[in-house]
């Protein structure tokens, strides 16, 4: 084993090897549309939260807390959620609502930034901008809105920055793994919204 595997290993703590284990349970079970991603979501950021608090991440551990909330929502909308309460479908939002949701994310990340800034935060923009960021996205995937995958791809680029700078590095690894994920994510997803699409009729069919 190399040296810096072996560094790479002794660093990574058995609380972060948990939480990153959840993680991914919850985003395969998001590709696959499995109610049961809400509960892997709720042990992951649990854990989460202790790790980030540790590394001076505040506005990642706050986002923590905030996604134990998201858990249980999202599983209500799942489950319950949609106009005929046997849970919501996948849907797309219109322009204007990404152009609000985008500047949304724009402002709060600049104002929080801001009040980081006069704490030891570390990287307290790009903290800022990956919690707000995040904080939309989630809500969107308990909305099973279709774009919800690009905007990760965005979130979690920046994050393996973030977290490898942190000395965190199996998390910097699982957002490397989560690219490749959200990929995967945003094809099966996209082909089931276009399986759930009613079929045109064909001229003379009615």
């Amino acid at each position: 084993m190399s040296v810096w595997l072996t560094d790479f290993v002794a660093s990574i703590s058995l609380l972060e090897a948990a939480a990153v284990a959840f993680a991914v349970a919850y985003l395969v079970l998001v590709i696959r549309q499995n109610i049961l991603c809400w509960a892997a979501a709720l042990i992951s950021v649990l854990l989460s939260v202790i790790l980030f608090y540790d590394a001076a991440l505040y506005m990642e551990a706050a986002l923590q807390i905030f996604y134990a909330g998201m858990a249980v929502y999202g599983w209500q909308q799942w489950r319950y959620g949609g106009s005929d309460r046997q849970g919501v479908r996948i849907r797309t939002w219109p322009l204007r609502a990404h152009a609000a949701a985008l500047g949304l994310i724009v402002v709060l990340s600049a104002a929080f930034g801001f009040v980081l800034t006069r704490t030891d935060a570390a990287f307290p923009y790009v903290d800022s901008f990956t919690t707000v960021a995040a904080v939309v996205t989630t809500y969107m995937v308990a909305g099973k809105v279709l774009e919800n995958w690009l905007y990760w791809f965005v979130i979690d680029a920046v994050s393996v920055y973030l977290y490898a700078a942190r000395d965190l590095p199996l998390y910097a690894a699982l957002f490397i793994f989560y690219l490749v994920l959200i990929v995967i994510g945003l094809r099966q997803w996209l082909a089931d919204w276009r399986r759930q699409q009613p079929v045109a009729a064909a001229p003379g069919d009615v």
